[in-house]
């Protein structure tokens, strides 16, 4: 997944809506979970601190580093001559 945008959600006459910001948050997982982020705060950077759009979008964001961190368990724990991998967090 890149980091590249939709051509419609970019076009300069585009309207970012809240729905913009939920087909974004529908492909997420902690694989993906930053690199959702950076699109989402990109796409709600221009948008007024009150418009519904830029308030679904942080609280998302907010989601999606939670989700990075702390949303994937890394290895199914020791096996035989093997460690199981660090999380992200530590």
């Amino acid at each position: 997944m890149s980091e590249a945008e939709s051509p419609e959600r970019t076009a300069p006459e585009h309207r970012v809506t809240e729905e913009d910001v939920r087909q974004l948050m529908g492909a997420s997982t902690p694989h993906f979970a930053l690199q959702l982020r950076e699109r989402i705060a990109k796409l709600i950077a221009p948008l007024a601190a009150e418009d519904p759009a830029r308030i679904l979008g942080e609280r998302e964001i907010r989601r999606l580093d939670a989700l990075a961190l702390d949303g994937e368990t890394r290895g199914a724990g020791a096996q035989d001559g093997q460690r199981p991998l660090a999380s992200l967090r530590d």
